[in-house]
């Protein structure tokens, strides 16, 4: 191959060749649709321009200082750890879940990883046999499978069951496809912000333990209920589910890079696979962002106060958005934790298409364009691209601000949108954004 230095033609021709040398299946690999609309959103307020900022689903509080102390203090820590993580985090991982989700988990049960993403990845590259992954899904964990080379199917959820998942779609799922399955359940959900009763959970657990199902339960959000009553399902199928959290949604930490799973004794074999992968990747967690990271899980006074104030300030906002997207008769439920809503546009369908607007990436490109609202398509989370639905994330407010006004409000007092004052005015300004351009 000749080149050309002459500029462009040399960056073209460079460019080619690297092609060539990409395995097969990365070749239509783009990025993270998350991390691509919040560095979108950045470009477009460093050239001026005002962005309502829903895409981006990252924690708008605050690390709680005692934690952000330990991390201080532990900052002259150099060496490595052992794999599965520090011993002490280990054990105060194990306590957190044997106290808030009665799970008998116990040290050695578990694995620390540099964020829970990485673990997920590392498990689907581990195990054998398909992905099933009810819709809406994060946006990870069909590319991470794409990346091994793995099989996976979608399970597509409905608008009417509030997205959750069923137990016959389950079945139905299983019987299209032979040999092991891994279900991902991820709830309170990204991207709808829903979860599942205690008796959602039990049924679907009888399913998995009727086909020898292995469950991947993302908790990420659990900590993140509104109502502070999540409910793992390892506590109906404790034998065949592994559950994955961290630090990044409930801590507001989620550059810190630190998360979990926890395994069932049966799963050990696959927990030593996971282990031996990790040893030659990532080899460990930064030692300091474990050791701070004790103080998260063992810190129960103030870790509990700090998270009194999220639920409450998630909640009301939640429902606030839910409730005025609703009125403008835009199908949405009101979440049950995390910090999303997934917005249905298709009672104004008529409206939309009329505007050339046929499918959900068509919808946030040009909302975005014209009110400077950002979103992300239904499509980035495994839905079909032509549904008229998108993300919300409604966190583009001060947290620490709205903790600080939470604080003030004794906890046995309604609190509502009104406390939050015009600290909640970006959320406020966005949702009338959409309501507006919707009824143009």
């Amino acid at each position: 191959m000749t080149f050309l230095f002459k500029e462009g033609i040399f960056a073209v021709n460079f460019a080619a060749l690297m092609n060539q040398k990409l395995h097969s299946h990365l070749g239509q690999l783009e990025r993270s649709a998350t991390l691509a609309i919040n560095e979108r959103s950045a470009e477009m307020v460093m050239k001026g321009e005002t962005v309502c900022r829903f895409g981006f689903g990252q924690s708008p509080f605050p690390v709680p200082n005692t934690i952000v102390s330990a991390l201080q203090e532990n900052a002259y820590r150099k060496d490595y750890l052992p794999v599965e993580g520090l011993m002490e985090l280990r054990e105060a991982v194990s306590a957190f879940h044997k106290n808030v989700d009665k799970l008998n988990i116990e040290p050695a049960d578990i694995i620390i990883g540099p964020g829970s993403k990485e673990l997920m990845f590392t498990l689907q590259m581990a195990i054998e046999g398909s992905s099933l992954i009810p819709s809406p899904c994060w946006v990870s964990y069909v590319p991470q499978a794409n990346l091994v080379q793995r099989d996976h199917q979608y399970i597509y959820t409905e608008l009417k069951d509030n997205w959750r998942l069923q137990p016959d779609q389950l079945s139905s799922a299983i019987e299209q496809r032979s040999g092991p399955h891994l279900l991902i359940l991820n709830y309170p959900g990204n991207p709808e912000g829903s979860t599942y009763s205690p008796n959602e959970l039990e049924v679907l657990a009888e399913v998995a333990r009727e086909h020898d199902l292995i469950i991947l339960s993302d908790e990420i959000y659990g900590r993140l209920h509104h109502d502070g009553e999540h409910m793992s399902i390892a506590r109906f199928y404790p034998e065949g589910t592994i559950v994955s959290s961290g630090l990044s949604k409930w801590c507001g930490a989620g550059g810190w890079r630190l998360g979990h799973f926890a395994f069932p004794k049966e799963l050990y074999w696959l927990k030593d696979a996971m282990t031996s992968i990790a040893s030659d990747t990532y080899s460990c967690v930064a030692a300091p962002i474990q050791y701070a990271a004790v103080a998260a899980y063992t810190d129960q006074e103030t870790v509990n106060d700090y998270l009194f104030h999220c639920r409450r300030i998630l909640k009301t906002i939640g429902n606030y958005c839910s409730d005025s997207l609703s009125e403008a008769e835009i199908n949405v439920y009101p979440p049950s934790g995390a910090f999303y809503l997934f917005p249905d546009f298709s009672n104004h369908s008529d409206k939309l298409n009329a505007k050339g607007v046929v499918d959900s990436p068509t919808l946030c490109e040009r909302l975005l364009n014209e009110t400077g609202v950002a979103l992300l398509p239904g499509k980035a989370f495994g839905r079909p691209e032509n549904e008229l639905n998108s993300r919300l994330a409604y966190v583009n407010f001060d947290g620490g601000n709205a903790l600080s006004i939470s604080k003030e409000v004794p906890s046995e007092l309604e609190f509502s949108m009104k406390d939050l004052g015009d600290c909640v005015d970006p959320v406020k300004h966005g949702i009338n954004k959409i309501i507006e351009w919707i009824n143009e």
